[in-house]
Protein backbone atom coordinates (compact mmCIF):
# COMPACT_ATOMS: atom_id res chain seq x y z
CA UNK A 1 0.00 0.00 0.00
CA UNK A 2 1.83 2.99 -1.00
CA UNK A 3 1.73 5.90 1.76
CA UNK A 4 3.21 8.89 2.58
CA UNK A 5 3.56 10.36 5.84
CA UNK A 6 4.89 14.45 6.32
CA UNK A 7 6.15 15.60 10.02
CA UNK A 8 8.01 18.33 11.18
CA UNK A 9 5.07 21.25 10.87
CA UNK A 10 4.76 23.67 13.92
CA UNK A 11 4.39 27.30 14.70
CA UNK A 12 7.95 29.61 14.18
CA UNK A 13 8.30 33.44 14.37
CA UNK A 14 9.52 35.53 10.77
CA UNK A 15 12.82 34.49 9.74
CA UNK A 16 12.48 31.31 11.89
CA UNK A 17 13.30 27.34 9.78
CA UNK A 18 11.37 24.25 9.95
CA UNK A 19 12.29 21.20 8.17
CA UNK A 20 9.79 18.98 7.09
CA UNK A 21 10.17 15.18 6.27
CA UNK A 22 7.63 13.07 3.76
CA UNK A 23 8.54 9.45 4.63
CA UNK A 24 7.13 6.70 1.86
CA UNK A 25 6.08 3.24 2.37
CA UNK A 26 4.81 1.03 -0.20
CA UNK A 27 7.38 2.10 -2.38
CA UNK A 28 11.04 2.88 -3.13
CA UNK A 29 11.97 6.52 -4.25
CA UNK A 30 13.74 5.14 -7.45
CA UNK A 31 12.63 6.77 -10.36
CA UNK A 32 9.53 8.57 -8.95
CA UNK A 33 9.09 12.19 -8.75
CA UNK A 34 8.57 14.09 -4.89
CA UNK A 35 7.06 17.11 -4.61
CA UNK A 36 5.59 19.52 -1.46
CA UNK A 37 3.02 21.96 -2.24
CA UNK A 38 0.65 23.75 -0.05
CA UNK A 39 -2.66 25.89 0.64
CA UNK A 40 -3.40 28.08 2.71
CA UNK A 41 -6.88 28.77 4.50
CA UNK A 42 -9.37 29.97 1.51
CA UNK A 43 -6.73 29.04 -1.23
CA UNK A 44 -5.95 26.40 -4.22
CA UNK A 45 -2.89 24.34 -3.73
CA UNK A 46 -0.26 25.58 -4.74
CA UNK A 47 3.44 23.35 -5.87
CA UNK A 48 6.49 24.36 -3.63
CA UNK A 49 8.89 22.49 -4.69
CA UNK A 50 10.21 18.91 -6.41
CA UNK A 51 12.80 16.74 -7.07
CA UNK A 52 13.21 14.08 -9.15
CA UNK A 53 16.31 11.72 -9.43
CA UNK A 54 18.21 14.23 -11.60
CA UNK A 55 16.00 17.67 -11.05
CA UNK A 56 14.87 19.97 -8.37
CA UNK A 57 12.47 22.43 -9.07
CA UNK A 58 10.84 25.53 -7.03
CA UNK A 59 8.52 28.04 -6.93
CA UNK A 60 9.41 31.68 -7.48
CA UNK A 61 7.86 32.41 -4.17
CA UNK A 62 10.27 30.41 -2.13
CA UNK A 63 13.33 29.96 -4.34
CA UNK A 64 16.50 30.89 -2.49
CA UNK A 65 15.21 30.07 0.89
CA UNK A 66 13.87 26.49 0.82
CA UNK A 67 15.56 23.72 -0.04
CA UNK A 68 14.77 19.97 -1.18
CA UNK A 69 16.77 16.59 -0.61
CA UNK A 70 16.06 13.37 -0.55
CA UNK A 71 17.14 10.02 1.02
CA UNK A 72 16.64 6.89 -1.18
CA UNK A 73 17.87 4.86 1.52
CA UNK A 74 15.23 6.10 4.25
CA UNK A 75 12.46 6.75 1.57
CA UNK A 76 12.20 10.09 2.92
CA UNK A 77 12.37 13.80 1.30
CA UNK A 78 12.76 16.66 3.21
CA UNK A 79 12.05 20.79 2.88
CA UNK A 80 14.47 22.74 4.56
CA UNK A 81 12.75 26.10 5.29
CA UNK A 82 14.68 28.97 6.20
CA UNK A 83 13.91 32.78 6.21
CA UNK A 84 10.14 31.89 6.97
CA UNK A 85 7.45 34.53 6.08
CA UNK A 86 3.76 34.59 7.24
CA UNK A 87 2.76 34.04 3.62
CA UNK A 88 4.21 30.98 4.10
CA UNK A 89 1.63 29.51 6.61
CA UNK A 90 -0.38 26.72 5.36
CA UNK A 91 -0.84 22.87 5.19
CA UNK A 92 2.44 21.42 3.66
CA UNK A 93 1.80 18.23 1.82
CA UNK A 94 4.01 15.80 -0.25
CA UNK A 95 3.23 13.88 -2.71
CA UNK A 96 4.21 11.19 -5.57
CA UNK A 97 4.07 10.33 -9.31
CA UNK A 98 6.23 8.10 -10.81
CA UNK A 99 9.16 9.22 -13.56
CA UNK A 100 11.17 11.75 -13.38
CA UNK A 101 9.43 14.42 -14.97
CA UNK A 102 9.68 17.84 -12.72
CA UNK A 103 6.60 19.84 -12.43
CA UNK A 104 4.97 21.42 -9.76
CA UNK A 105 1.37 20.83 -11.06
CA UNK A 106 -0.74 19.12 -8.51
CA UNK A 107 -2.65 17.19 -10.70
CA UNK A 108 0.58 15.27 -12.32
CA UNK A 109 0.65 13.87 -8.81
CA UNK A 110 -1.52 10.47 -7.81
CA UNK A 111 -0.92 9.58 -4.55
CA UNK A 112 -0.54 12.15 -1.14
CA UNK A 113 -0.11 12.72 2.12
CA UNK A 114 -2.75 13.94 5.19
CA UNK A 115 -0.40 17.12 5.73
CA UNK A 116 1.43 18.85 8.15
CA UNK A 117 0.23 22.41 9.27
CA UNK A 118 3.18 25.14 9.64
CA UNK A 119 2.16 28.67 10.65
CA UNK A 120 4.46 31.76 10.81
CA UNK A 121 3.44 34.37 13.27
CA UNK A 122 4.65 36.95 15.55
Amino acid sequence: QVQLVESGGGSVQPGGSLRLSCTASGFTLDYVTIGWFRQALGKGREGVSCISNIRTSYADSVNGRFTISRDNAKRTVYLQMNSLKPEDTAVYYCATVAGITVTLHPGAYRYWGQGTQVTVSS
